[in-house]
């Protein structure tokens, strides 16, 4: 099918959801197996403190995008390159990592345990709430002594393969080139605004929502912004360049490889994605799902969390309901 009509057949339920105010607006887009894309956007960029339109060019801050679109790139990279080994322990790069305590757990972990999520790190942590010296937080993320507990999707994984980066090219993420049609920031007359920020006492528009990269001013796992244009050119490469063997497709675990979540019961894909289908979400409501067996992906891109998170969007149905409609026979 067309990517058009794919896009035409799931556009009604953003437009329930924009109608019944539970997003602001949406841009989603798809390519199909042929390479042809069709992009759709409906509702609002900014409500608060003024409105604006969205539109299919809007800027989105792509939040935990970024680890699948930046850092999993380039750790993946610096491995077929020879410069990591994904079996190293992270201190292969990070030696100062724990250091105080030799024998501690987190110095065991390795890049691959980062990559997919297979560590014993908390699932959240506020670091953001011990100081804005992105230097000082930096040693407080390396030093601090983590609680193990149970494997989780946790963002410091992502925190510390960022941190690895930033040491191997000696700059922070933030001088680091994005890639083409991506950056650190967006020109807020063109980027849909997320939170009024209890904190930055502002509506954040075209700078970071996430908290802890805003501390750090840049990281690993959040901080990217782009526009679905630039997303469905990174799915069109994936589509041709990443075969079967690729680390992206591989599983690690029954719900993630490298990077990516794979297709389990409940996932934000929906039900109709195939085996073969790779995905990611990001917390300002973003997502982006790559299916190889049917050769097509799509992209969800909201502000659900404009002007508040502390709401309920409905993204989680919503993202499966588009999925179900865009992978429907």
């Amino acid at each position: 099918m067309p990517a058009q009509a794919k896009l035409d057949r799931a556009f009604a339920a953003l437009a329930a959801a924009i109608v019944a105010g539970k997003i602001p607006g949406a841009v989603l887009g798809v390519v199909d197996s042929d390479g042809h894309r069709a992009i759709g956007a409906m509702g609002a960029a900014q409500l608060v403190p003024e409105y604006r339109p969205i539109a299919a060019g809007t800027w989105f801050d792509l939040a935990s995008l970024t680890k699948v679109l930046f850092t999993t790139e380039r750790i993946l990279a610096l491995a077929e390159a020879g410069t990591i080994d994904l079996d190293a322990p992270i201190t292969a790069v990070l030696p100062d990592f724990a250091h105080h305590t030799p024998d501690n757990w987190q110095r065991k972990v390795t890049f691959r345990q980062c990559l997919g999520h297979q560590t014993a790190f908390p699932a959240v942590f506020p670091l953001y709430t011990y100081g804005r010296d992105p230097d000082l937080l930096r040693t407080f993320l390396l030093q601090h002594d983590w609680q193990a507990g149970p494997s989780v999707y946790s963002d410091i994984n992502y925190l510390l393969l960022g941190l690895a980066l930033e040491r191997l090219e000696r700059r922070w993420i933030r001088q680091m080139d994005p890639g083409p049609g991506f950056a650190w920031s967006a020109d807020p007359q063109h980027a849909a605004a997320t939170e009024d920020c209890y904190w930055r006492h502002r509506v954040l528009v075209g700078e970071v929502h996430d908290d802890n990269c805003a501390a750090l001013e840049g990281a690993g796992h959040a901080g990217l912004f782009g526009t679905a244009e630039a997303i469905l050119d990174f799915a069109e490469q994936k589509l041709r360049d990443a075969g079967p063997d690729a680390l992206i497709r591989m599983p690690l675990s029954g719900r993630r490889t490298h990077g990516w979540e794979r297709p389990y019961e409940g996932w934000p894909g929906g039900d109709r994605a195939s085996p073969e289908t790779i995905g990611h979400t990001g917390f300002t409501g973003t997502g982006l799902w790559i299916d190889f067996a049917r050769g097509h992906a799509w992209t969800l891109l909201t502000n659900r969390v404009h002007p508040t998170r502390h709401f309920d969007s409905g993204i989680f149905a919503l993202r499966r309901t588009v999925g179900d409609l865009i992978n429907r026979d």
